[in-house]
C-alpha cells in the first residue's frame, strides 16, 4: 500500500480535553513509559525552511531521509508536511517507506519538544499537551505549539492540557519512576519562572508518574535549548544510566559534564539503590555553526522497537560511541546515521523524533 496523506482542515476529532481541574494522570494510574517500551509509530516533521538550516536544507532533508527510512524499517513513521513543496520532496526521497504523511502548519522539525508526552495504563493511551514556547521565544512556535492538539484529535485520544511550559527532551525517565532533569533548563525565567524544584517535582510526579525527580546543573555548551538532559544524559535501562563526559579540561564543556558524573554517581532509584553510570565520549572535533560552537553529542540517540538510531558527525569518536553503546542495547540493533547537517539546527536525532507508545485509546474508564 502506497504512504498516504492526511490533510489538516484546521479541526480535530472531539478528544476530550481534561485540565488541572481533573483527576491527575497519576491518581487514574497513568505514567509516562521509557523510550524503550513497545511503539506504535514515530512521529516526525519534515524540515521545510532553508533560512532556519542557513543554507544547508538539501543536505539536512538527505540524512533526515536516511534516518526516516531507518526508523520506518521497524515501525511506521507518522510525518508533518508543511505544503505541497514539502510533500513532494518528502515523497520524491522516501519512496516505499512505511509512511503515513499528514499535511499540517509548521515551524520547524524539533517534535520531541513541540509534540505531545504519551502516557500509559496498561494498554490505555493517553497524552499531556503541554505548552511550547520556542525555548523562551528564541523562534517563531505558534504552529508547532498546536501539535499534541492535532495528534490527540488525530488518535482520538482523551488527553491533559496543561498551562505550563515543558519540552520533551528536557525529561528523561526509565519507566520505574525516576525523572532526570537540569536547572539550567527548567530553572529558566523565560519557561516556568514561578516554579521551584520542589514544584517540578510535585508537577511532574501528577502529570508524567515521575515519583523521584534528579537534577543535574547543565548541559552543553551554546545548547539553544538551555541544556537539554537528552542532550548528555540518557537511560539506557532501569538501572543504567549513560553520561557525556570531556576529558579535555580547556574545553568549556569539562567542568559541567565532569560535575554531572559525580552528581549521578551519588544518585539513587526510588528504591535508594545506586545506578550504573556509563560514560559517554563527546566529539572529539570542535565545530562551528553559523551562530557559533554547535552542540553534537552522541547521547540524543533514539530507541524504537528493535533498533538504537545514534547520530554520527565525521567525528574520530563516532566509532567509539557505538562501541559504549552497543553492549548497553544487546537485543536492538545499534545504527550509527550521519547527523552533520542536522546538527546545524542544533539538535539531533532524539529531538527530531516523539515515539507513540504501543495503545489503545483510552475510553475514560
Amino acid at each position: 500500500m502506497p504512504p498516504r496523506t492526511v490533510w489538516y482542515t484546521g479541526s480535530v476529532t472531539d478528544a476530550t480535553h481534561l485540565t488541572p481541574h481533573d483527576p491527575t494522570p497519576r491518581e487514574l494510574g497513568f505514567r509516562m513509559p521509557a523510550e524503550w517500551a513497545p511503539h506504535d509509530a514515530t512521529w516526525m516533521t519534515w524540515p521545510a525552511d532553508d533560512d532556519l538550516w542557513f543554507g544547508h536544507l538539501n543536505a539536512v532533508r538527505a540524512e533526515f531521509a536516511d534516518l526516516v527510512r531507518t526508523i520506518a524499517r521497524f515501525e511506521r513513521v507518522e510525518l508533518l508536511v508543511r505544503d505541497d513543496e514539502t510533500e513532494h520532496d518528502a515523497r520524491a526521497r522516501l519512496d516505499g517507506a512505511n509512511v503515513t504523511f499528514h499535511r499540517l502548519p509548521s515551524d520547524d522539525v524539533w517534535m520531541r519538544d513541540n509534540g505531545p508526552i504519551f502516557l500509559k495504563r496498561g494498554d490505555d493511551l493517553t497524552l499531556t499537551n503541554w505548552v511550547f514556547n520556542a525555548w523562551g521565544g528564541k523562534f517563531e512556535f505558534l504552529n508547532d505549539d498546536r501539535v499534541p492538539e492535532y495528534v490527540a484529535g488525530r488518535l482520538g485520544l482523551r488527553h491533559w492540557d496543561l498551562p505550563q511550559v515543558l519540552e520533551g527532551g528536557g525529561i528523561e525517565v526509565n519507566g520505574a519512576g525516576v525523572g532526570l532533569t537540569t536547572r539550567s533548563c527548567f530553572l529558566t525565567d523565560t519557561r516556568n519562572p514561578q516554579l521551584t524544584e520542589a514544584d517540578y517535582a510535585e508537577l511532574l510526579r501528577a502529570y508524567l508518574g515521575v515519583e523521584k525527580l534528579l537534577w543535574l546543573d547543565g548541559g552543553l555548551e551554546n545548547d539553544h535549548t538551555d541544556g537539554h538532559i537528552d542532550t548528555i544524559t540518557r537511560f539506557t535501562d532501569e538501572r543504567t544510566i549513560v553520561t557525556s563526559v570531556e576529558p579535555n579540561p580547556d574545553d568549556a564543556n569539562h567542568a559541567t559534564m565532569n560535575a554531572n558524573l559525580e552528581a549521578l554517581r551519588a544518585m539513587t532509584d526510588v528504591h535508594g539503590e545506586r545506578f550504573r553510570i556509563v560514560e559517554l565520549p563527546l566529539p572529539e572535533r570542535r565545530l562551528e555553526g553559523a551562530e557559533g560552537r554547535l552542540p553534537p553529542t552522541y547521547a540524543n540517540f533514539y530507541i524504537g522497537n528493535g533498533f538504537v538510531v545514534v547520530p554520527l558527525y565525521d567525528d574520530p569518536n563516532d566509532a567509539r560511541a557505538l562501541e559504549v553503546l552497543r553492549p548497553l542495547f544487546p537485543d536492538r540493533e545499534v545504527i550509527g546515521l550521519r547527523s552533520r547537517a542536522i546538527i546545524e539546527g542544533g539538535g539531533s536525532f532524539h529531538c527530531v523524533t516523539q515515539q507513540q507508545p504501543a495503545g489503545a485509546p483510552w475510553t475514560g474508564e
